[in-house]
């Protein structure tokens, strides 16, 4: 089935402080640069030896075709951001039954295709060795890595990665 938002869904609008204000449309929400939230799932193995990272499809609507390692979304009206971090994590990579350990959160003010994208970015911590099963309309491909191998590729700042998730692992890693 395919799960991939449409513009019109209605999303959870927040403050600048992280608290939530009420709803708009997700195509508002994008062209205004209002603050929303997203939920995601930073996916260990079991032994926590890897992390595993994979590429957006390129239709996604954000940060298409870039990597990430946050199975995640927009949390939902009524949603807390541990219930959005768990659908996401069964929508994008099909895992399912996972306990969650808050991560991090950030506030990201960035940019994307020339307009303001702001959003309070809530993560999680599950360890799985899977099995993995992408949703074509969200992940493209997938691979285990360590940490030191995603790190080094962090570290070039030309390689095609989710920016707030960039911020997050800078902030996880400090």
């Amino acid at each position: 089935m395919d799960q991939t938002p449409s513009a019109d869904e209605i999303v959870s609008v927040y403050d600048a402080h992280g608290l939530p204000v009420g709803t708009a449309p997700r195509s508002r929400v994008y062209a205004e640069g209002l603050w929303h939230a997203s939920a995601g799932v930073l996916l260990r193995s079991l032994d926590g030896e890897r992390i595993y990272v994979h590429r957006r499809s390129p239709d996604k609507a954000v940060f298409a075709g870039m990597h990430d390692c946050l199975a995640g979304g927009v949390v939902d009206p009524g949603e807390s951001a541990e219930q959005t971090a768990t659908r996401e994590l069964a929508e994008e990579l099909g895992v399912t039954g996972v306990a969650l350990t808050p991560l991090a959160r950030i506030a990201w003010d960035g940019t994307w295709a020339g307009k303001p994208l702001r959003c309070h970015l809530f993560a999680f911590e599950g360890r799985s060795d899977g099995p993995i099963t992408h949703q074509a309309s969200e992940v493209t491909d997938g691979w285990w890595w360590t940490d030191d191998e995603l790190c080094t590729r962090l570290a070039d700042p030309s390689w095609p990665f989710v920016p707030d998730t960039r911020a997050l692992l800078a902030h996880y890693w400090s």
